[in-house]
């Protein structure tokens, strides 16, 4: 019982801070109910108070995650709106350990993060391009988003681990380069709008 009264006094935001301090410090494997329980010194149950389950705690920690997207600068050249939108979202989901993996499960299974895809959309509409084009392309690139920080958190955590070496080649990503890739393929994106978008004036 007094790990139910403990757990009432606790706000749902204690709960969620709480939870992305775990994830932040030993990774989305770690950050379990009883984890996370024990961290504010309350049983489990007491969680369910603001979260019914583990799948709504994880929701609300993307829906956090995304939030933090501060909007870049656009520039003058096109795409810029795109590319802003694009890099605020990555910074974002790299600034949490395993936050690409917390917003992409939760998009999946519909239960928020649901602004990733507006703020692109959003972005692509302010470049130029048509409402229905920009819902459809901000779909790709929020999946290209999600795969490629992912990766580059797959690779940070593998390099901290030795697991990888620095010196080693191939198609992966690298430390130095990830940025670099990332706006390369962000720019085909736009670039393939641009191409797509032109091809419809000629006709």
């Amino acid at each position: 019982m007094a790990g139910t009264e403990s757990g009432r006094r606790h706000t749902r935001d204690d709960v969620a801070r709480a939870a992305l301090r775990i994830l932040d410090d030993d990774g989305l494997p770690d950050l379990t109910m009883r984890r996370l329980a024990a961290s504010l010194d309350v049983q489990p149950s007491a969680l369910y108070w603001h979260f019914p389950n583990k799948q709504t705690l994880l929701a609300e920690l993307a829906d956090r995650i995304v939030a933090q997207a501060a909007p870049r600068r656009a520039g003058a050249d096109a795409g810029s709106h795109t590319r802003a939108a694009a890099f605020a979202l990555r910074d974002a989901l790299l600034a949490y350990r395993d936050g690409a993996e917390v917003v992409s499960s939760t998009l999946a299974l519909g239960l928020g993060a649901a602004s990733a895809r507006e703020g692109l959309a959003d972005a692509i509409a302010a470049d130029g391009f048509a409402r229905t084009d920009a819902d459809r392309a901000a779909t790709a690139l929020l999946h290209f988003v999600m795969g490629h920080v992912s990766h580059e958190q797959q690779r940070l955590q593998y390099d901290s681990l030795g697991v990888v070496a620095p010196e080693a080649g191939g198609a992966g990503l690298g430390a130095s380069g990830s940025a670099d890739d990332f706006a390369f393929g962000v720019d085909l994106l736009i670039g393939g709008l641009q191409a797509a978008r032109a091809r419809v004036s000629e006709g």
